[in-house]
């Protein structure tokens, strides 16, 4: 066959246009929606997720002042150092203020201190291996000061 007659055909079959849809039989429909189970949290009144059109830390973050002001005062309960960890950014979409660790096998609360500056954080596990890295929430990285695209190094408490 001709390559001049192949090659146009090809193309259109990628198309995904409404008026190209149906030329190569029934465009498929999807049968499920994914819906994502909430996080397990301590809160009982746990954040909002952001809206689906978020665009802007800000918008990401739906944390309240009044949130934002109990993680940083400090608490004089007694605390256990479980070591240091590198973190990463976790989802902006999970709302909170948290830290994803294999420090920790269970919900509980806790303190991560970054450079100085301190934030009362609710600990969840990872499930990776010790030396692992964890995940810090959006809240709880602008908290502590830490640039977004950094891998800061935090040493965690749990309380």
């Amino acid at each position: 066959m001709n390559a001049k007659l192949i090659l146009p055909l090809i193309a259109l079959a990628g198309c995904t246009t409404p008026s190209f849809q149906g030329v190569f039989g029934p465009t498929p429909v999807p049968t499920e929606t994914v819906v994502d189970e909430p996080t397990p949290t301590l809160d009982e009144t746990p954040a909002p997720p952001p809206p689906a059109n978020a665009t802007t830390v800000a918008e990401f973050d739906t944390t309240t002042v009044e949130e934002r002001e109990a993680a940083v005062t400090q608490v004089a309960a007694v605390e256990t150092r479980l070591g240091v960890t590198i973190a990463s950014l976790g989802s902006p979409a999970d709302p909170g203020i948290w830290l994803k660790t294999p420090l920790v096998t269970e919900l509980s609360p806790g303190r991560v201190v970054y450079n100085g500056k301190s934030v009362n954080v609710e600990l969840r596990p990872s499930g990776g291996v010790a030396g692992s890295g964890s995940q810090i929430s959006l809240a709880a990285m602008r908290l502590i000061e830490a640039p977004l695209t950094s891998l800061p190094e935090l040493e965690v408490f749990k309380q």
